[in-house]
């Protein structure tokens, strides 16, 4: 498949690395410790563009579709994602803990709807974290 002119490409392993290594060197550990503090106690805006749905049968308007998305993710949600960073995650394993948190929120309801509901969440174009 050709890309058409103009169209971003994602960042390759190590420049990814190489940004994460180089904001962290420089991003005061105060500051960092503040704004860990505050997500955790009062949760998070999530912003993503990436394809995001659930399991449906063949042929329904809900199986995973690109959608941009923003919601609000309670400080629970901040706990599991520092938790699994710390516990060396990578980044589908934290993909993972985001699906399971957008889910809960998004298509759940915060639990009103739609238990047992298997959420899909891939091909991340987009994210942004608001505290």
């Amino acid at each position: 498949m050709t890309k058409k002119p103009g169209t971003r490409h994602p960042p390759s392993r190590l420049q990814v690395r190489a940004i994460e290594e180089a904001v962290l060197a420089r991003w005061q550990p105060r500051i960092r410790a503040r704004r860990h503090a505050r997500a955790e106690a009062e949760g998070f805006v999530f912003r993503t563009r990436a394809r995001f749905g659930f399991a449906a049968p063949a042929g329904s308007s809900d199986n995973p579709r690109v959608r941009w998305i923003t919601q609000y993710l309670p400080g629970e949600a901040a706990r599991e994602l520092f938790a699994a960073r710390d516990a060396g995650a990578g980044e589908q394993q934290q993909t993972m803990v985001l699906a399971r948190a957008l889910g809960h929120a998004y298509f759940r309801e915060w639990g009103r709807r739609t238990h047992g509901l298997h959420i899909a969440f891939s091909d991340v174009e987009f994210a942004d974290f608001s505290i």
